[in-house]
């Protein structure tokens, strides 16, 4: 892994070669420069304070091995990332604004794809971890990862009835809180329904009555109008001296008839006065059927202006018009039959949740065995790690309690209705017996600091070894050990680096003489600017890093006699 930092408050470019490298240098130079650059390349938050003062953005790129099938570069491939003679390349760029961009093999991607890629590349182990572990619900996780696939099966089996459980109890809880509600929506529904129904409004129904109800409302006018239009179209039989505009088109007709031979345009002509005089004949022909046949009934008027009401009454209530009213009706009606059918919903909902419960029950139990089951190789492989470090008389457990409840709030697992949750029933602990003859304890209660620091060591390494990631980054987790167990997390860390790349920031000389390779990170001050430049320490300048570290000196003999000998037995000891 090759790690270049530009503008992300130091300059450099940072070699992590396969092995043991162990960074160190002054108090929070190294944890900057490769914790928080790393930090970037893996997703982490994007802090415009990173920047320098002056700069414009700040700019990470890293290097990283891997191999075509390695589920991070088939993961980049599927975002459109190249890879470069087996290397991925990844940056990540911070405006002075805060603004974040990431690149993946050549392309832009989303930032979240950082994070995916993370889990495959890198396990990222420190002082917050160390925290976080004391904390159960972290000690459960810790142990479920561990567990492997006989937890992670179930408990995908569980996640999933669980959360059905949640959505039937959220509805039927709703069914039931809201009976009252819900029975007023349906009553109120069937009241509308049943007025509709009453009335049996047909479609268009209303206009139709409008335009019935106009021309009932004027029907002497148009009697009168049409009367009119009649006799000067036709002639009124009472009034013989009368000219009506028939006979006149008639007589048009024959005076050009007479001559129609002599030039094709008047015969033209007469034929179109034939034609006006015919369509003439049959419009007054109609406006006598029509005269004939309009009837001034205030009967029918009465009638259609009472439906017209009716409709009305509706439209007012269900809709602009009889379509919308309609409408309505047909939405009401299933609406109405959706809540008709609450009680037989309510005990669908009732014994699928109890089949739920049930389900639940059995998942949960096989959970506590499985984690049982791997509670004990876990507590066994921390205890062996703690020899490791220094302390052979330590026994480690794992806790694993389910607390009781009543019967509405629980599950029944192993014959006792408990509490139960997203990840089971089971409350996890680890517990610490620093001591032949001293009681269990919980390790937050259990361990000085310096014992804490190793428990959290022993599991961190534990933990790493079952992650299936090729570098683990272990960030100051050798803080409150000292002596002689500092040489031995030195040492347990070589061994795993035997398998995996380690990079351990550190400031215990003990351990950072186990490493195969040294960073030394060097603060300098232009009276301006701080930057931090990095080192690779070999041979006598090893040795004088290694004797500032011992004894704050450099140049002391003593120190140097010591640092000497540290890393024969180091390398002796691997």
């Amino acid at each position: 892994m090759r790690i270049r930092s530009l503008g992300v408050i130091d300059d450099a470019v940072v070699e992590l070669s396969p092995g043991f490298t162990a960074v160190t240098g002054e108090t929070g130079a190294g944890k900057t420069m490769v914790v928080t650059s790393l930090g970037l390349l893996l997703g982490g938050r994007a802090d415009p304070a990173l920047v320098r003062i002056g700069a414009k953005s700040a700019v990470v790129e890293g290097r990283i091995a891997v191999g075509p099938a390695a589920p991070a570069a088939v993961r980049a491939e599927e975002a459109g990332a190249e890879l470069d003679d087996g290397t991925l390349l990844i940056s990540r760029t911070v405006s002075a604004e805060g603004r974040s961009r990431a690149h993946v093999g050549g392309r832009s991607v989303p930032v979240g794809l950082l994070g995916e890629l993370a889990d495959d590349l890198v396990a990222v182990h420190g002082q917050t971890d160390q925290q976080g572990l004391l904390r159960p619900a972290r000690q459960r996780q810790a142990l479920d990862r561990y567990a492997g696939d006989a937890v992670s099966v179930p408990l995908a089996e569980y996640t999933t009835a669980y959360r059905r459980l949640r959505a039937v109890a959220a509805e039927l809880d709703e069914l039931t809180t809201r009976a009252r509600e819900r029975a007023q929506e349906a009553d109120l529904l069937r009241f509308g329904l049943e007025e509709i129904a009453a009335a049996d409004p047909q479609p268009d129904e209303d206009t139709e009555l409008a335009a019935e109800a106009e021309r009932l409302g004027h029907a002497e006018a148009l009697a009168s109008a049409a009367a009119a239009a009649h006799a000067a179209l036709a002639g009124n039989p009472e009034d013989l001296e009368a000219v009506d505009a028939t006979t006149l088109v008639a007589g048009a007709h024959r005076a050009l008839d007479a001559v129609r031979s002599h030039d094709p345009a008047l015969s033209a002509l007469t034929e179109r006065l034939g034609e006006i005089g015919i369509l003439m004949a049959d419009v007054a022909g109609e406006l006598a059927s029509y005269a004939d046949g309009l009837d001034a009934d205030p009967l029918r008027l009465a009638a259609v202006e009472e439906r017209r009401a009716t409709l009305t009454h509706l439209t007012r209530k269900y809709g602009e018009d009889v379509a919308a009213v309609l409408a309505w009706a047909e939405e009401g009606a299933a609406r109405l039959a959706e809540l008709d059918g609450d009680d037989d919903r309510i005990g669908e909902l009732t014994a699928e949740r109890d089949e739920l419960r049930a389900e639940l029950g059995r998942l949960a139990q096989a959970l506590t065995d499985a984690r049982e089951a791997s509670a004990k190789r876990f507590a066994d492989a921390v205890t062996a790690e703690l020899a490791e470090l220094a302390m052979p008389h330590a026994r480690v457990s794992v806790r694993i309690t389910q607390t009781e409840t009543g019967e509405d709030d629980g599950i029944e697992v192993g014959g006792r209705t408990v509490a139960f949750g997203p990840t089971g029933a089971d409350e996890v602990e680890l517990l610490l017996a620093p001591h032949p003859g001293t009681p269990p304890r919980p390790i937050a209660k259990g361990a000085s600091g310096g014992e804490l620091s190793r428990v959290m060591l022993a599991v961190e390494v534990v933990f790493a070894g079952s992650d299936p990631v090729p570098t683990y980054l272990f960030d100051e987790v050798d803080a409150g050990v000292g002596g002689k167990a500092a040489v031995e997390v030195g040492r347990r860390l070589a061994r795993l680096a035997r398998s995996a790349q380690v990079v351990v920031v550190t400031h215990l000389p003990q351990v950072a003489a186990f490493a195969d390779r040294q960073l030394l990170v060097e603060k300098t001050h232009d009276g301006s600017v701080t930057r931090s430049g990095v080192t690779v320490l070999e041979g006598e300048e090893r040795v004088r890093e290694l004797s500032r570290m011992l004894a704050g000196q450099e140049d002391s003999e003593t120190a140097r006699a010591h640092a000497e000998e540290l890393l024969e037995t180091a390398r002796a000891g691997r």
